[in-house]
């Protein structure tokens, strides 16, 4: 039988992981110093935002959160389908279920109290299943989806920088470029329920939201207990100390970080909120627009809710001051109007993103894995294909794991649904025929 290198390379990275890990912290002393300035970060983020109402900012302290979450769990959503058939593991699936899980709880408790509308995704089904096919095959290529090449790429791994250089390319080619027809072509297919809103579990079934976020919830804890009963282990297992050494050192179970990516999900829609943004995590779009802020002059930057011009009352006596004031707002208001043809850049998200890297890099050198990890140049050349892949499959199927699974799937929107399937379908043929291999015809 033969194996594919990179498949070997997967599996002694994964083998080693955890050793490397403790190892790791045996000889990083710096991790006090990291955090106090996570500490500092995030405190900074948010008194400048209170300070300047520039509520924008908040973005950085919840993007930071995420990054380091997520890195400390390694929940990649690629490794979390791959490693099914690869190493026969399912936890980190689990994980990612678990986020989703927490998310459902948290975005139910933000409607009950009438804070948030839940802004579910379109069923663009053409678009779900195109995207997610090409964004599948794209993630095993370049070894994570987006988030997944963020925080490795941020800890020091070769082929996912070199993947986060053309993701956004492929994003591009979709929104801007040369796919941009077809991505119209695709997005013209598209089911609304009956009273012409995005179709949902809900929506179909008649049954409230919440309801079905405790069903779900019931049902996953009870699964969970019958599981780990039946596969009970008898042997007496090491427990760690809880400390605050071993919690910022060492890595984290997949459910872990999935329940505080649900609580950090909540997080980051209340503060998308006063900047006229309703929806929780998503950094497809992030991406490319950081990427944009670097090629194009012409962008419109948006960091705040819109102004809404105030109703005006016709009096046929307006003192001087009045029309001061009158002259003064039409002014400012020419001065923010977009410019002709530029694109719609959202701030929020570019934020979030660059507090994401940081925040994964801060993580990594809290364990001592932030680290240069050169790769082989065939490897390196595969990264920026599956970059592309990603990108282009993340851009026509509208988000990635994060806004679309994640997130979408948390707000049980049907289109999301068939984007994880085709998404899951796509990375399993491709782990199976590129890392795994014609293991049949090769015996």
């Amino acid at each position: 039988m033969i194996i594919n290198p990179r498949k070997m390379l997967i599996i002694l990275e994964h083998k080693f992981c955890s050793i490397y890990k403790i190892k790791g912290v045996m000889k990083n002393n710096s991790w006090k110093l990291w955090f106090a300035i996570s500490i500092v970060f995030i405190i900074l983020s948010v008194a400048i935002a209170v300070a300047t109402e520039l509520w924008v900012i908040l973005s950085l302290g919840v993007g930071f959160l995420f990054g380091f979450v997520i890195q400390k769990g390694d929940l990649c959503g690629s490794s979390a389908m791959s490693e099914v058939l690869l190493f026969k593991d399912r936890s980190k699936l689990y994980g990612l279920w678990i986020a989703i899980i927490s998310s459902m709880v948290g975005f139910a408790v933000l409607e009950m109290l009438g804070i948030v509308q839940l802004a579910p995704k379109k069923m663009i089904w053409l678009s779900s299943i195109v995207g997610g096919l090409v964004f599948g095959v794209g993630t095993v290529l370049g070894g994570g989806c987006i988030s997944g090449c963020m925080y490795k790429g941020a800890t020091g791994n070769l082929n996912s920088i070199v993947a986060m250089l053309t993701i956004p390319i492929g994003i591009s080619f979709v929104d801007f470029g040369p796919l941009k027809p077809f991505n119209e072509f695709l997005l013209s297919f598209v089911v609304n329920d009956s009273n012409g809103k995005p179709l949902t579990l809900y929506s179909i079934t008649g049954i409230p939201y919440w309801i079905l976020v405790i069903i779900f919830l019931v049902l996953t804890v009870l699964i969970t207990f019958f599981l780990r009963q039946k596969s009970k282990d008898k042997k007496v297992k090491q427990k760690d100390k809880f400390t605050l050494l071993s919690i910022l050192t060492k890595s984290w179970k997949p459910w872990q970080a999935g329940i505080l990516i649900g609580v950090i999900g909540v997080l980051a829609w209340l503060s998308s909120l006063p900047v006229g943004r309703n929806y929780p995590l998503g950094v497809t779009h992030g991406v490319n627009y950081a990427y944009q802020l670097i090629i194009d002059k012409n962008v419109d930057i948006v960091y705040k809710k819109p102004i809404e011009q105030a109703k005006t009352q016709p009096q046929i006596n307006q003192t001087i001051q009045a029309d001061t004031v009158s002259k003064q707002a039409t002014a400012s208001a020419v001065k923010e109007m977009p410019k002709t043809g530029s694109k719609k850049i959202t701030l929020w998200l570019v934020l979030l993103v660059l507090g994401f890297v940081f925040g994964a890099f801060v993580s990594g050198k809290m364990s001592g894995q932030a680290k240069l990890l050169p790769k082989p140049p065939g490897q390196v050349l595969i990264s920026g294909i599956g970059g592309f892949l990603i990108g282009a499959g993340a851009g026509l199927g509208t988000g990635c794991v994060i806004g679309n699974i994640i997130s979408g799937w948390a707000m049980m929107s049907i289109g999301m649904f068939i984007f994880g399937i085709a998404t899951l379908i796509g990375n399993w043929i491709t782990t199976y025929f590129y890392l795994i291999g014609f293991q049949n015809n090769n015996k």
